[in-house]
């Protein structure tokens, strides 16, 4: 992921100033890492190792979003309905 993607994801999804690591925005960085994947995947099928670590991603993403929908389920239905999820 570049920079720039990176950066733009975060300002996009922070509380505040600084803001580089709730949960939200983690979600938003570990969505955009697995549709680069999940791109990479179209072309290279056999790719046997980074499939895992696409698995991990989603594991992670999935554990994060339980944890935004536990905590304030408005936060969770913005999230999904912003990054375009499916739940």
């Amino acid at each position: 992921m570049e920079k720039q993607t990176k950066q733009s994801i975060i300002e996009t999804y922070r509380h505040h100033n600084g803001d580089t690591g709730s949960p939200e925005v983690q979600v938003a960085i570990l969505t955009e890492r697995i549709n680069e994947l999940t791109e990479h995947f179209k072309v290279h099928k056999h790719d046997h190792h980074s499939r895992r670590g696409l698995l991990k991603m989603v594991g992670k993403r999935k554990r994060l979003l339980d944890y935004i929908k536990k905590s304030s389920n408005d936060r969770y239905t913005a999230l999904i309905g912003r990054l375009g999820l499916r739940k």
